[in-house]
């Protein structure tokens, strides 16, 4: 019988008498977690990578400790994951605290009764991942291109003006080939920019508002009307809101004859509006038209649905024309960036495919949105002509690298008027797919001690450890087996743990999110606007931080240095950099230890690990969602955002910086106990303080604040 049961109403009452050290070596998903949720902390003994040197013993015996009284309301004994092996993919060894049967909302932490360490603390509320949703959804706004960033909308330290609309920019942009001719100019304002960059490339847009949509089909509870952008309150779901914003300057790429330019190159500055160069576009494709047709069609079918009947007229003309075009050009190609082509600095990530496989898949998205807006039997016959051509099919396998190629094959088998002969054939593909080693294989055989097993870690992985979360939900959302479903929901959600800090970094892996619950989240991210020696550089010492919520690229094992280092990069200063901190914290790690906090460009060349991409930022907005319900209560995350004042840099190892606090400000440790009281400061020393969590209260208002 397990311990808890035994003593169980003992615990209840018994309190811990004497301080905690935090520690990294319990982790945790740092928002919290549902109640009837699994619930697993993994206990973590280096072995190999940059903390092989920090060794941890956990004690026989953990807890489950309630911040607000300090009682230890769960006991049981960490159970060994792996017979005691190292894990190759994260270098640690590795123990399991299995609390799932703490179900009673509330804030809590674990605590190694034996080592008298604790983990981070965390939240187990229905709502618990609410406001992280809001969050992460606000970055879309803070990314529109030609849009101001103002108050009530930008919270005060990321207020901007408009950018890329001043001469020659965005709303008269011109031609690449023609820069110099008038008759060029077309606007094509709008649009997010597309990454740490302000370009804006039409495939990946129309890529983003396919998973901002199907986000709002597949769970349209989750999603309010209070992200606090201008939009707000307009009775319609923000991110249908947002979603329009793109899918306007999506038809703002599409030319008369139904093509659609590939590409807006945007010049950098930060902040953006500061950006004075000229905008230029570049050549229409195949791969940007195909994508913008599925998109339009999708669009169609949503906006219709919500009783905007003309704006969907429009949307399926647009798609239907861009299908007729692509259709005639099918292999009409357009490479940005590319000196061989003559379009170098026009843009820079390359979203041309040369391999005709490339096109196959959003060639069949738009047939399959477009079969279910008209039941016209030309996108049927062409689906079901040519689903059996992608790998899924033809390699017998599903994988995260292919998400969207084999979502729209699911898409197709939900379909009422599609041949049953291939609905039954996608779901069977799909059922025999995931039963592979690295999906419900991996699940049942507990491959990864973290729970989010993924066989290859590349640029992007935060991208596709989301994508491999929503493999495992397709199970259920799509009926593959009802045999299967609450195992997949679990794994599923092992994914967003992931995300929140259950890795071998202790790491939430979204930017500047402590104020929200995240003791322990990105400092930086590789993007112009917070760039390295900018006031938004790093949100535990610059004065502002990124914003909240942005998703960075993660663990990447491929990363190096620039090819000139070490001793080839101009000058001592950038030779320097070659052996710098972040340089030998990533050189030779595990998999999943191959990330570090920093944002430096050349020849450190931190934009393959830590730059943002809405791609990712759409994957993980789509994955969380689905662990989102219409909000009841006020938790702990929105409890700690409500303040009305500020303090940086957060976490501190030496001083903070109030604004907006008047009268008397409470030090308050996690106990409750007042450690020390202090009348209308501006800068509060915490050096003597020692590393953990604390509270500053002032007038009715608490800041949870970490010192390092």
């Amino acid at each position: 019988m397990k311990l808890n049961l035994l003593i169980i109403g003992v615990l209840t009452i018994q309190s811990i008498g004497f301080a905690q050290t935090l520690t990294n070596k319990i982790v945790i998903d740092q928002f919290g977690y549902r109640p009837n949720s699994k619930k697993i902390a993994v206990l973590r003994n280096p072995q190999t990578g940059f903390d092989a040197d920090e060794s941890y013993s956990p004690g026989n015996l953990f807890a489950v400790v309630k911040e607000s009284n300090a009682s230890q309301i769960f006991l049981d004994a960490p159970v060994t994951w792996g017979n005691g092996q190292e894990d190759p993919s994260s270098g640690d060894k590795a123990w399991w605290f299995d609390f799932s049967s703490v179900t009673a909302p509330g804030e809590y932490y674990i605590l190694d009764i034996n080592n008298n360490v604790k983990s981070y603390s965390f939240s187990i509320a229905e709502d618990v991942y609410n406001e992280v949703l809001k969050q992460a959804m606000r970055v879309w706004f803070y990314q529109r291109s030609g849009f101001a960033k103002s108050q009530p909308y930008a919270e005060l330290n990321w207020i901007d003006g408009a950018s890329h609309i001043g001469p020659l920019q965005d709303l008269k942009c011109r031609s690449y080939l023609t820069p110099n001719d008038v008759s060029s100019e077309r606007d094509v304002h709008g649009g997010w920019f597309d990454a740490g960059d302000y370009n804006k490339y039409s495939t990946w847009t129309a890529n983003y508002i396919v998973d901002l949509l199907r986000s709002y089909r597949e769970n349209s509870e989750a999603w309010q009307d209070n992200y606090t952008i201008p939009e707000s309150g307009n009775g319609i779901a923000d991110i249908i809101d947002e979603v329009k914003w793109g899918m306007d300057h999506l038809l703002r790429m599409q030319k008369i004859d139904g093509s659609i330019i590939a590409v807006v190159s945007a010049d950098n500055a930060s902040p953006p509006s500061s950006a004075a160069g000229s905008s230029l576009y570049g050549g229409v494709n195949t791969l940007s038209t195909l994508s913008s047709s599925g998109a339009f069609a999708l669009g169609a079918i949503v906006f219709e649905e919500l009783g905007y009947y003309d704006y969907a007229d429009t949307l399926l003309s647009r798609a239907e024309k861009a299908w007729e075009w692509a259709d005639a050009n099918p292999r009409t190609l357009w490479f940005n960036n590319d000196p061989s082509h003559g379009t170098q600095g026009i843009g820079a990530g390359q979203q041309e495919q040369s391999d005709d496989y490339k096109r196959i898949g959003p060639k069949l998205r738009a047939a399959a949105y477009l079969f279910e807006k008209t039941n016209n039997t030309i996108y049927q016959n062409y689906f079901e002509s040519n689903y059996d051509q992608l790998h899924m099919f033809t390699w017998n396998f599903a994988y995260p690298f292919e998400d969207e190629e084999q979502d729209i094959l699911l898409e197709y088998s939900r379909l009422n008027n599609a041949s049953q002969v291939v609905k039954e054939a996608i779901v069977n593909k799909y059922k025999s797919a995931m039963e592979k080693e690295h999906n419900f294989q991996a699940f049942y055989n507990a491959k990864d001690p973290y729970m989010a097993h993924m066989d290859a870690y590349t640029w992007g992985s935060s991208r596709q450890k989301c994508s491999n979360g929503l493999m495992f939900w397709n199970i259920k959302h799509y009926n593959i087996d009802s045999s299967r479903n609450a195992d997949a929901i679990e794994a599923a959600e092992d994914f967003i743990h992931y995300m929140h800090g259950v890795n071998p970094l202790n790491l939430v892996y979204l930017t500047n999110m402590s104020r929200f619950g995240a003791e322990n989240s990105c400092n930086q991210i590789y993007h112009t606007w917070f760039s390295h020696g900018t006031d938004w550089d790093d949100a535990s010492s610059s004065k502002y931080g990124p914003v909240p919520g942005i998703v960075p690229g993660g663990a990447n094992p491929s990363y190096d240095v620039d090819g000139c280092c070490p001793n080839d990069c101009g000058s001592p200063a950038n030779n320097e950099k070659c052996s710098s901190d972040a340089s030998t914290h990533m050189t030779n790690q595990p998999k999943q230890k191959s990330y570090y906090d920093f944002n430096e460009s050349w020849p450190l060349n931190s934009w393959s690990v830590t730059e943002n991409s809405m791609g990712y930022q759409v994957e993980y907005i789509r994955l969380l969602s689905k662990f989102v319900q219409k909000s009841k209560t006020t938790n702990k995350k929105e409890h700690f955002k409500n303040t009305s004042f500020k303090v940086y840099p957060n976490p501190t190892n030496s001083l903070l910086h109030l604004s907006g606090a008047c009268g008397v400000i409470d030090i308050i440790d996690y106990s409750g106990r007042i450690i020390r009281s202090t009348n209308n400061q501006n800068v509060i020393s915490v050096e003597e303080l020692s590393s953990g969590i604390y509270m500053l209260k002032n007038q009715g208002h608490v800041i949870r604040i970490i010192k390092k």
